[in-house]
């Protein structure tokens, strides 16, 4: 196989096992608060950074 493809399903593959393992183990605890919080916290935080940089706030101009 080409060593380009064997690179891309091998990171796609690893990716795809974090966020299933993520999904997994939110899925028990629900809303409670729980030792994955912090991560959790920090995706959103970078969602909203991204967001921010695409679509800047009308307030962030005055």
């Amino acid at each position: 196989m080409n060593p380009q493809i064997e690179k891309v399903v091998r990171v796609t593959s690893v990716v795809a096992t974090a966020v299933v393992s993520y999904f997994l183990l939110t899925a028990d605890y629900g809303p409670e608060p729980n030792v994955l919080d912090p991560i959790r916290q920090r995706i959103l935080s970078a969602q909203d950074s991204v967001k921010e940089f695409i679509f800047p706030s009308k307030k962030s101009d005055k």
